[in-house]
């Protein structure tokens, strides 16, 4: 494709994109699979400017607690999948979650996000005490869920109980590329269909995708492209596949950091108001990888506040960075990364742009 189209055609592309929100799929096309140096630098660089617009020079963070590595589910491509044997399990107990709050809370955190596998031990009940106690003792602290495809009852009372963000990562807006991925019983259709109670009950809903699992098609990226444009997440993580040793999955190829990069300032453009993160999958494939996501229009991090003697146990895919740094340490070296990147560490909640105002109103009458 590269052949027949000049680097200004490129260019000109980039605008079109950055002006209109959209392009169209032969276009799309043609920029996902461009390799030319300058015209991603430019693609970047545009990114960066619409960040910037919105979010200025802030990086935010959010204060991972992987509380579970249960699962009930089979995804081919998870380490932490019910049918791996092989997997060293564990759960933190409600006492254990709040202490990696009160830590991260002076360490600067307003924002924990709560991950776990899709565990039956974690009650509804269970959820909604943890998460009363966060905002009771933090309240002016963001609580965010991933856990994975609840009922949408389930969601009401998390929402009531206090969770201002649900995390739900749809992986493909694919049908057919989705049942390639999981087995049979589980459901594209309920997967989306969280997604939209999620938004409908009022949350701040982050989606998104793997980048180059296996099966993927630039057909299947741009479905992915078209889903975000209509479901207009207030978030989007996105990351490279990672093969995982004890899935089907393990002689998989890679997804490419380029790719990932591209995508990233791509969701920037015809998102310009998303909350992007440099994910921990893009500082695992490439030593700089969360810096060159900040630097192609991502707007936040997510280091890990979980017990350094856990963090080796969730491993949903091989060699995750930062299992053995203390919180502490991690924040130093990560504000240090930044700075570099010529941006700055923001100790807020870091909401969505237009949400921000009303966040801060109604935490100014607690």
């Amino acid at each position: 494709m590269d052949a027949v189209i000049s680097k200004n055609d490129y260019i000109e592309i980039v605008d079109r994109l950055r002006n209109d929100c959209d392009l169209n799929d032969e276009k799309l096309s043609l920029l996902l699979h461009c390799e030319d140096t300058e015209v991603n630098d430019y693609l970047y660089s545009q990114a960066r400017e619409v960040r910037e617009k919105y979010y200025g020079k802030n990086v935010y963070l959010r204060g991972l607690i992987e509380f579970t590595n249960y699962c009930k589910n089979n995804c081919y491509y998870c380490g932490i999948r019910a049918g791996n044997n092989n997997a060293e399990r564990h759960r933190l107990s409600e006492e254990e979650i709040l202490s990696c709050c009160d830590l991260g809370y002076e360490l600067g955190f307003r924002t924990f996000v709560l991950q776990g596998g899709e565990d039956p031990h974690f009650s509804d009940d269970t959820i909604v005490s943890i998460v009363k106690n966060i905002k009771e003792k933090h309240p002016d602290t963001a609580v965010t869920l991933s856990i994975g495809e609840k009922e949408k009852d389930s969601y009401k009372r998390f929402f009531d109980a206090g969770a201002d963000r649900y995390l739900l990562r749809h992986e493909t807006a694919d049908r057919e590329h989705y049942e390639k991925l999981h087995p049979a019983d589980m459901s594209f259709d309920h997967r989306m269909q969280c997604l939209r109670d999620l938004k409908k009950i009022g949350f701040q809903v982050g989606c998104g995708m793997m980048v180059g699992s296996p099966f993927q098609k630039t057909e299947s990226l741009i479905k992915d492209i078209r889903f975000l444009q209509e479901f207009r997440p207030h978030m989007v993580g996105i990351g490279p596949f990672i093969p995982h040793h004890d899935t089907e999955f393990a002689h998989k190829e890679q997804g490419g950091v380029q790719l990932t990069l591209r995508l990233l300032s791509i969701i920037r453009l015809i998102l310009p108001d998303v909350l992007l993160p440099a994910t921990t999958a893009l500082g695992t494939v490439d030593a700089t990888g969360r810096e060159k996501g900040l630097k192609a229009g991502a707007n936040v991090i997510m280091p890990n506040l979980s017990p350094t003697q856990v963090r080796g146990k969730y491993l949903l895919y091989d060699n995750k960075i930062c299992t053995g740094d203390e919180a502490a340490e991690c924040i130093k070296c990560l504000s240090m990364r930044v700075e570099k990147t010529g941006y700055r560490i923001a100790r807020s909640r870091g909401d969505h742009i237009f949400l921000k105002n009303e966040v801060e109103k109604n935490t100014k009458m607690l």
